[in-house]
C-alpha cells in the first residue's frame, strides 16, 4: 500500500512550487517507507510514497506512460487490483507493452486504453490519479466501496488532494478549521459518505470517479449497490458464497512480501485463515502465517461484559493448529495502552480524535507488532456488516427504533452519558450547538431513502434491507478509514477480503430469512464454512467484538491523564468541557468506571485536547 498527494493548478506553473508537492508528500511517509518521489509539470504536481508489495525493483511512482519520446499521462497510485493479470494479457492484445510485472502499469495502460471507463474494469481496492498531459486533466478513482481512502479539495483553479488529510493541510491554502458539521462527523458512529472532518476538504465518493479540467470538475459514479431478484435456493445460495470466498481469498494472496491473516479465533477471520491455508496447501506454497493479539493476563481473568462472552486466544490458538498454521501471538501490556505516546500516534495516523479509546490504541500497536512479522496482513473485517452478524440487529427494540441500531445500542450503556459514546465529559453548550439527535434522525432518513429495495418485500424484509444497507452506507465507511489508517501508519497493508464487491452485491440480494436461516446471526457464513474447514467450537462461537483491556491500572492511568488536563489552564479542550462532569469522572472509583464506555468518555476528551494542540485547529462554532 502507498500513499499519494498531488496539486492541479492552472493558473500557476507548479514548476516553481515543487517544495509544496514534497511537503505533501513527506507527511505520508509512514504509507510508503521503501520510496518516495514526485514529478512536477506546468500545471500540476504529483506526489508517491512507495510500499513495495508487487515487483519490488518495479513500480516506482509517480508513472509515466511514455509513446514516441513524449510522456501521455503521470499516474500516482495506491491499492492492488486483483485482476491485473487478466488486464495486462488484454492490454498485451491491443498493443500495450510492458516494461514492469506491477500492476501500477496495467493501471496506467488501461487508462490509457479506455480514460475513465478503467475503473469499471479494475477489481480491489484503490485511489489513484492520473495526470494526462495530451489534455491537461486530472482523473482521480476511488474503488467501489471506499476501502481505500482519497481526500480533495477544489480550489479556485484546481484541486489539491491526497490519502490522508494531513496531505492536505501541508499545502499553505489549506487551514486546520472545524464547523459543526465537522464536529457533527467526528462525534458520530453513522459517517456521512464523503464528509470529512475539516472545512473545505471532502473524501471522494466510493465507486466514483472526478474529472478536473479548465472548465472546473465533475463527478461521476461508476457503481453502486443495486437491487436484484435472488433466484439461488439456500443450498446453492450458501455454495455460491463459498465459492466466491475461495476464489477472492486465493487472489488475495498474491504479493512478493511476507504475508499473514489477523486472526481473532472468530468466525470472519478463522474462514479468510482457513481459506488461506487450503489455498496455499494445494499451490504447495508454505504454511499460512497468523497473528492474535491479547493482553497480559486477559484470558486468564477473563469476565464476560454485554459484547463479549469469551475470550479470543484459545478460539485463535485452536483454528491455527487446525490449519497447520505458523501461529505467532502478540501481547499488550497495560503499559503498552497506557502509553500516552502510542494513544497520540492513533490521534495521528487518523488525523482526529476517536470515541473508540483503547480499542484504537491496541489496534494501532496490534498492527505495528503485526508489521515486524509480515508487510501484508488479509483481515475479517465488514463481514459483520455484509453477512449481517451485529448483536443489535437481532434485538427487536433496536430494529424497530427509528435510528441507526447501534446508535439507539449506545444509548443503554451505563457509561455513555448524553446517550452515545465519547461525548459524555463535553458542555451542554458545544452539544446543542452538534444537536446529535437531529443529526441522526435526518442521516438515517437519508440512508433509508437511498436504500435499494426488491419488488414484493414483505414489511420484515424491507425493514432489514434498510437496515443492511445503513450498514454498508454508515458504518462500514466509518470502519474502513479506520483500519486503512491505523494499519498504514505502521506501513502494513491489510487486505479486506469480505469487501469484494461481487461478494457484497450477491449477499445483499440473498432475503434476511436466507442470513438467519438457522435462528443465528451469519447463519450464510456459518453455512459456507461447513465441511471441517474450522473447528466446530469456532464454528458455533458467538459474535465477540474487538477486545478491550479489564485492567483497572489503565482506567487510574487515564484518570491522572484527565487531572493534568483539568489542572492545566491552558488546555484547549476546557472551554469544550462539563469542568464539573470530568471532575466527576476523575474521581470515580465505582466499577462503572472501568467500563470501556464510560473510559471512552475520558479518551475522546484526552484526544481532543492533544488534536487542538497539535493540528493548530480553529473551532468556528
Amino acid at each position: 500500500m502507498c500513499g499519494i498527494t498531488g496539486w492541479v493548478d492552472y493558473a500557476r506553473d507548479l514548476r516553481r512550487e515543487k517544495a509544496t508537492v514534497e511537503a505533501m508528500n513527506n507527511t505520508l511517509g509512514l504509507r510508503g517507507p521503501d520510496a518516495r518521489g514526485v514529478w512536477v509539470g506546468p500545471h500540476a504536481g504529483l506526489g508517491h510514497t512507495r510500499n513495495s508489495i508487487i515487483d519490488l525493483a518495479g513500480g516506482i511512482q509517480p508513472m509515466a506512460a511514455e509513446e514516441d519520446g513524449r510522456t501521455l499521462a503521470v499516474l500516482t497510485y495506491s491499492g492492488e487490483v486483483y485482476n491485473f493479470k487478466q488486464l495486462r494479457s488484454e492490454l498485451e492484445s491491443r498493443g500495450h507493452r510492458f516494461r514492469t510485472r506491477s500492476d501500477t502499469e496495467v493501471v496506467l495502460r488501461s487508462y490509457l486504453e479506455w480514460g475513465a471507463g478503467c475503473a469499471e474494469r479494475l477489481e480491489g481496492m484503490f485511489a489513484f490519479g492520473v495526470w494526462d498531459l495530451r489534455t491537461e486533466e486530472l482523473l482521480l478513482v476511488r474503488d467501489r466501496l471506499g476501502i481505500k481512502p482519497l481526500f480533495y479539495s477544489v480550489r479556485p483553479d484546481g484541486v489539491l488532494f491526497g490519502s490522508e488529510p494531513k496531505a492536505l493541510l501541508a499545502h499553505p491554502d489549506i487551514e486546520p478549521v472545524v464547523g459543526v458539521p465537522e464536529l457533527q462527523e467526528l462525534f458520530s458512529t453513522a459517517k456521512t459518505p464523503g464528509q470529512a472532518v475539516f472545512r473545505d476538504m471532502r473524501e471522494l465518493l466510493p465507486g466514483h470517479t472526478m474529472t478536473v479540467s479548465r472548465s472546473g470538475v465533475r463527478e461521476h459514479r461508476y457503481w453502486t449497490l443495486e437491487a436484484r431478484p435472488h433466484t439461488d435456493d439456500l443450498d446453492t445460495t450458501v455454495g455460491h458464497i463459498r465459492s466466491l470466498l475461495e476464489e477472492i481469498v486465493t487472489r488475495e494472496l498474491v504479493a512478493d512480501v511476507p504475508l499473514c491473516t489477523t486472526l481473532s479465533g472468530g468466525i470472519d477471520s478463522s474462514v479468510v485463515t482457513a481459506l488461506a491455508a487450503k489455498a496455499r496447501e494445494e499451490a504447495g506454497d508454505e504454511a499460512v502465517r497468523t497473528i492474535t493479539a491479547t493482553f497480559v493476563g486477559y484470558s486468564e481473568n477473563f469476565r464476560p461484559d454485554d459484547q463479549r462472552d469469551t475470550p479470543d486466544a484459545p478460539y485463535a490458538a485452536e483454528l491455527a493448529r487446525h490449519v497447520g498454521a505458523d501461529h505467532t501471538d502478540i501481547v499488550l501490556g497495560t503499559a503498552d495502552l497506557i502509553s500516552t505516546r502510542a494513544r497520540e500516534a492513533a490521534v495521528l495516523a487518523q488525523d482526529m480524535p476517536s470515541m473508540l479509546g483503547d480499542m484504537d490504541t491496541s489496534l494501532y500497536l496490534m498492527l505495528r507488532a503485526t508489521r515486524e512479522h509480515s508487510t501484508v496482513a488479509l483481515t475479517g473485517e465488514t463481514a459483520d456488516e455484509i453477512f449481517g452478524g451485529f448483536k443489535w440487529l437481532h434485538d427487536s427494540e433496536l430494529v424497530a427504533a427509528d435510528n441507526f441500531p447501534w446508535v439507539e445500542a449506545e444509548k443503554r450503556q451505563e457509561g455513555s452519558r448524553g446517550g452515545g459514546l465519547g461525548r459524555g465529559l463535553f458542555g451542554r453548550g458545544l452539544l446543542d450547538k452538534l444537536d446529535m439527535p437531529g443529526y441522526y434522525a435526518d442521516a438515517f432518513a437519508q440512508t433509508r431513502a437511498l436504500t435499494p429495495h426488491q419488488e414484493d418485500e414483505d414489511p420484515h424484509e424491507h425493514r432489514m434491507r434498510e437496515l443492511c444497507f445503513s450498514h454498508l452506507n454508515r458504518w462500514l465507511p466509518m470502519l474502513l478509514d479506520r483500519g486503512d489508517r491505523l494499519a498504514m501508519a505502521s506501513s502494513l497493508e491489510t487486505r479486506v477480503p469480505f469487501c469484494d464487491h461481487r461478494l457484497v452485491e450477491y449477499v445483499y440480494n440473498t432475503p434476511w430469512s436466507f442470513k438467519t436461516f438457522d435462528g443465528r446471526e451469519k447463519s450464510l457464513l456459518r453455512a459456507a464454512a461447513g465441511g471441517n474447514l474450522v473447528p466446530k467450537s469456532v464454528l458455533e462461537r458467538p459474535k465477540s467484538p474487538y477486545p478491550v483491556t479489564q485492567d483497572p491500572a489503565y482506567t487510574r492511568a487515564l484518570h491522572d491523564a484527565m487531572a493534568a488536563v483539568l489542572a492545566d489552564p491552558n488546555s484547549p479542550v476546557l472551554p469544550l468541557l462539563d469542568v464539573d462532569a470530568a471532575r466527576r469522572a476523575v474521581a470515580d472509583q465505582s466499577p462503572t468506571a472501568h467500563e470501556w464506555h464510560s473510559r471512552s468518555n475520558l479518551e475522546m476528551a484526552l484526544g481532543f485536547d492533544f488534536w487542538l494542540r497539535h493540528y493548530g485547529i480553529t473551532l468556528d462554532v
